[in-house]
């Protein structure tokens, strides 16, 4: 039973964060992951190890965590027996559970989790010839109730703590059984046919999950610097793109302070049509939108902000909506593409997908003016992984339901 209770905030008013930088176990025990080293070492510290040992025992253990992706001290074999258990008296190696694992004809696999707290929470992995994307959440719930999205319809439970959102990339690697492999001795230096990291499935990294990012963007950020970090999961932050539905404020310091590709979910041109379909409107207009887009740091032609268009039939699909579309984004000088996305329906939705002549038409109108916008094709909608459609399959399913499913899983493997 979640034992947290629901944050009721509407989609217009910022919402209080919760501050808890480790996630929370009843058992005492601190969860290192989603900690940096220099926060390890103060934890190693405060359990009794001299200054020296806690600086060399958390370089071990961050490389064991984030490098090789180990989720038993006993498996850390630099380190000495007997310090170990001492080890796992006092911390431990968390992992967000898994409720439920889909895997949709494309190739795409959506994983239903749950927080240690009892909070269920959803992550997608989306395959392609070159690449391997992770969608990945960054709030259990969303406070935005943007009309079009599955999720927005879900109420705010709590933000994600940074182990909470590495962890859903841990996870992902995990699954994919693309952590480092081979022996590794302290004694012995590595060579290359004993220590190797084979070929990365798990390419890029989009927060485009339930959520919005830069309403907890402390925790975001100290994971993804996590993800970054060179000693760690070592993903560029070229490859990793935050989405935001337009939180003004904190676009700034997301460019600053984290420095991914930027994602924007504009879905609309003309302030009465985004005021419906995306709340946060009606806080922060399209135009002081646009000009954060214009002052994003690190912004570029190389490295150009992505707008997430979402197609709803007679309701942004217009040659009037594609020619305003590319009006504004010149207006602002803006570095930018134009990711058009088909409308994934979902039961009590109140609007249509847009016709795919519709979307050929915007699509080519906006090409013509000089600015790439492809059409996104939709991925994992039979199992409702696609874009918008995240929220928990708890919703659907009895936790009564899913046990009888696992039992009956369970029974085939056996037979």
């Amino acid at each position: 039973m979640a034992d947290t209770t629901l944050m009721s905030i509407p989609g217009q008013v910022d919402p209080v964060p919760v501050a808890r930088d480790i996630t929370p176990r009843e058992d005492g025990r601190v969860d290192l992951i989603g900690l940096p080293k220099d926060r390890i070492r103060e934890l190693f510290a405060e359990a009794g190890l001299d200054a020296k040992q806690a600086k060399l025992r958390a370089k071990q253990v961050f490389h064991w965590l984030y490098h090789r992706g180990v989720t038993d001290f006993a498996a850390m074999t630099d380190i000495a027996k007997t310090m170990r258990p001492w080890l796992a008296e006092r911390f431990y190696i968390g992992r967000p559970d898994i409720v439920e694992a889909q895997h949709s004809t494309d190739g795409t696999r959506k994983w239903l989790l749950r927080t240690s707290d009892g909070h269920e929470f959803e992550m997608v992995f989306i395959p392609d010839a070159d690449r391997g994307t992770l969608c990945v959440s960054s709030q259990v719930g969303c406070t935005l109730n943007c009309r079009f999205c599955h999720t927005g319809t879900m109420r705010l439970v709590r933000n994600l703590t940074p182990g909470e959102i590495v962890g859903q990339v841990l996870l992902a690697r995990d699954a994919l059984g693309e952590w480092p492999k081979g022996k590794m001795d302290f004694a012995d230096e590595e060579s290359e046919t004993e220590y190797r990291a084979d070929g990365r499935l798990l390419t890029n990294i989009v927060m485009m999950g339930m959520g919005e990012p830069l309403y907890n963007f402390d925790n975001v950020r100290d994971a993804l610097k996590l993800v970054m970090d060179g000693e760690g999961l070592a993903l560029s932050k070229r490859r990793i793109t935050l989405s935001t539905s337009g939180v003004v404020p904190m676009m700034d310091k997301c460019g600053k302070e984290i420095g991914v590709n930027l994602a924007v979910s504009l879905h609309a041109v003309t302030k009465d049509v985004r005021d419906e379909i995306v709340p946060l409107n009606k806080k922060y207009g399209i135009e002081e939108l646009l000009q954060a887009c214009s002052d994003y740091h690190g912004a570029s032609n190389a490295r150009r902000i992505t707008f997430e268009y979402v197609m709803l039939k007679d309701k942004n699909d217009s040659d009037e909506d594609a020619h305003e579309l590319v009006r504004l984004i010149k207006q602002y000088k803006l570095p930018a593409k134009v990711n058009l996305i088909p409308f994934n329906p979902w039961p009590g939705a109140p609007y249509e997908c847009s016709t795919p002549e519709r979307v050929k038409r915007f699509s080519s109108i906006v090409f013509e003016h000089g600015i790439s916008a492809p059409v996104r094709t939709p991925r994992g909608r039979d199992i409702d992984a696609a874009c918008g459609q995240l929220k928990t399959t708890a919703e659907k399913k009895s936790r009564a339901q899913r046990d009888r499913e696992a039992a009956e899983a369970t029974e085939a493997a056996a037979s």
